[in-house]
């Protein structure tokens, strides 16, 4: 069997350490690359393409930014948000980034093993310190991509969001189209109500999040997933 390729991305060195020397212990995983920050995340998995990314929240920069993109761009590379102020919201943003794993640095070695394990075979794994309400919540946002996916923009919608994505302003919107400001305006109005936006940068946001959507995939997961367990979306059981 193969070695698993991680890279660990904290503001700490002796949490580097300390998480290299555990892993190094298992015989089944190997630390390609460490950084201190979402830039060397980021410059980290275009360079390595590492199978597991190991990475803090509390990093310098936006590490659910560096998630996101990572997760966009290197499908073969799984996250795990490892944190030492664990909560429910912040859970739900780094899942929804594209995070596989959120795991509370109060955990013991076993089951940061078991995470990592559980994430670079395909599974998402969440801390067992998390109770019922941290599920709930999760499962919730899970409705709401839902929702989200069920969404449909008209072709002239999109027209709109492309340019809005491209910096264009709704007088300029309105001359590469051929149609009024004021249409534009109309429109703008129906994107901020269909996709709950209070402005064009929450409607480009949202447009953006909508495209990157996988159909069904996260769905499954999130609504069967319970605290402290992994859930094997081919199998549809629970390992601890």
């Amino acid at each position: 069997m193969s070695s698993i390729s991680v890279a660990l991305i904290d503001g700490h060195p002796v949490t580097i350490e300390g998480l290299a020397h555990v892993l190094a212990l298992q015989g089944a995983f190997t630390v390609v690359a460490c950084g201190t920050s979402s830039t060397d995340a980021l410059t980290i998995a275009e360079r390595h393409r590492p199978d597991l990314m190991i990475m803090d929240l509390a990093i310098p920069g936006n590490a659910i930014a560096a998630i996101s993109q990572i997760a966009a761009d290197h499908l073969g590379t799984r996250i795990i948000a490892f944190t030492a102020v664990p909560g429910v919201d912040r859970a739900v943003k780094a899942l929804e980034a594209g995070a596989r794993g959120y795991v509370s640095k109060s955990c013991g070695t076993d089951e940061i093993v078991s995470a990592a394990r559980a994430v670079a075979a395909g599974d998402t794994y969440v801390s067992q310190n998390f109770g019922s309400e941290a599920i709930a919540a999760l499962r919730n946002a899970s409705v709401r991509r839902i929702a989200m996916q069920a969404l449909r923009l008209s072709a002239r919608e999109d027209q709109i969001v492309q340019f809005l994505l491209g910096g264009k302003t709704n007088k300029e919107i309105a001359s590469r189209l051929g149609i009024t400001e004021r249409t534009v305006k109309h429109y703008m109005t129906v994107l901020m109500q269909k996709l709950n936006a209070r402005n064009r940068v929450e409607v480009a946001m949202a447009a953006q999040h909508l495209k990157r959507i996988p159909a069904g995939r996260h769905e499954a997961e999130l609504g069967h997933l319970r605290s402290g367990e992994t859930f094997t979306p081919d199998g549809g059981r629970y390992l601890s």
